[in-house]
């Protein structure tokens, strides 16, 4: 039986920052949902939210 059981989910978070140019979107309406022994990486350029994510 494979069971699938959730322990992160994340639903439409959104993140942004305040600068002197104006606001920053560093995340706009991320979902994801892992499941127990599953391996996550996150992969994109720099200044793309990796980190905030």
């Amino acid at each position: 039986m494979n069971e699938e059981r959730t322990i992160i989910e994340v639903k439409k978070l959104s993140k942004s920052y305040k600068t002197k140019e104006g606001k920053i979107e560093a995340l706009k309406s991320l979902s994801l949902k892992i499941n127990k022994g599953e391996i996550l990486g996150l992969l994109g350029p720099n200044g793309a939210g990796k980190t905030t994510a």
